[in-house]
């Protein structure tokens, strides 16, 4: 009777691990296939909303490259910094734990300190100066240098948008001595709290992430932004004033680490790239679109729009930095070369 019972469990278990067997060459093909189309992942993180245009190029971004290579990558979205935090980004993609990050001038030049040039105010004259410049000798240098030093590959560079003083209450704001005193929220690097005080503000360090509730409580007094992001991150239901300083014409840099990028074959880097200028256009034409209807928006809910000596803040602030000691690393020339672009 044992045996018997022996012989059954020997031949039940025999089935089981056929049918397990068969099916386990059954499903190889298809986890195969899964894993082939997860594809290579491609991580990209901003501090900002969905609703940002630099957001909505990334999206553009993910579905050219769908679009053009089926299968080949899986890009993976994450808005508001709830992946990295705003400035985070250049250490996680150096760390390999992120493949896509929107970095600023300001967050190059916390590493290149001769690239704090590119944080000057009033700098540039609209988006075209933007792409003469990255897109011509001084950005090659400047990409090859970024390349070199912090492992990083620049791929594209995208309009930000020209940044305004925006107030949480009114006040007459003519000259840079009108914001004295005023708490002007600004990203926590050198070459930003350098911007803000040059503004004649006290810049104060906080994350874009808690700018709203910041406005809100009166923990800062103000921010200054380009128009379109202040719009998707809902600014102006906390403030009062738009006072068009314009002294900053801004872009953000479309990079990954350099390690992903030489991974990628001929045909991937192609990909890549036009994804990259698909997504730059929805991008620029986006932020230029939202900025001609800026002021007419920011009336719409309730805030002043004021102009004030702008000819005053440019001087004010290009002293600021040019008798300051960033300027002693700036390279030699670059200053006109940029003008001239």
């Amino acid at each position: 009777m044992n045996k018997q019972k022996s012989s059954f469990l020997d031949r039940a278990v025999g089935r089981r691990t056929v049918i397990a067997g068969a099916l386990g060459v059954l499903a190889a093909p298809f986890v195969s296939r899964l894993a082939f189309a997860a594809g290579k992942v491609i991580r990209a993180s901003t501090p900002g909303p969905d609703t940002e245009w630099q957001s909505k190029a990334l999206q553009a971004f993910k579905a050219e490259l769908d679009k053009s290579m089926p299968g080949a990558f899986d890009v993976q979205l994450h808005y508001n910094g709830t992946l990295f935090a705003q400035g985070s980004e250049i250490e996680a993609m150096q760390r390999g734990n992120l493949e896509v990050a929107l970095t600023s001038p300001s967050d190059i030049a916390e590493l290149i300190p001769e690239y704090s040039i590119f944080t000057t105010g009033y700098l540039f004259r609209d988006a075209k100066h933007l792409d003469a410049v990255y897109d011509g000798d001084v950005g090659k240098e400047f990409k090859e240098k970024v390349a070199g030093d912090l492992n990083l590959q620049i791929v594209k560079s995208q309009y930000l948008g020209t940044r305004h003083v925006i107030l949480r209450t009114p006040r007459t704001v003519n000259v840079p001595a009108d914001l004295k005193g005023v708490k002007l929220r600004m990203p926590g690097s050198a070459a930003w709290q350098f911007l803000g005080n040059a503004l004649g503000a006290s810049a104060t360090p906080l994350a874009f992430e808690e700018v709203y509730l910041a406005m809100q409580t009166g923990t800062i007094d103000g921010l200054e932004n380009p128009l379109p992001d202040a719009i998707a991150s809902k600014f102006y239901e906390v403030s009062k004033q738009i006072v068009l300083t314009g002294h900053q014409v801004a872009n953000v840099f479309f990079t990954m680490p350099k390690k992903f990028w030489d991974g990628l074959s001929d045909d991937e880097k192609k990909a890549v790239l036009a994804a990259e200028d698909a997504a730059k256009k929805v991008n620029d034409d986006g932020v230029i679109a939202t900025e001609n209807d800026g002021k007419a928006f920011f009336e719409k809910h309730g805030n002043t729009v004021t102009t004030p000596d702008v000819a005053a803040f440019r001087k004010h602030v290009l002293d600021a930095f040019v008798n300051s000691d960033f300027s002693k690393n700036w390279p030699k020339g670059m200053l006109d070369r940029i003008g001239a672009a």
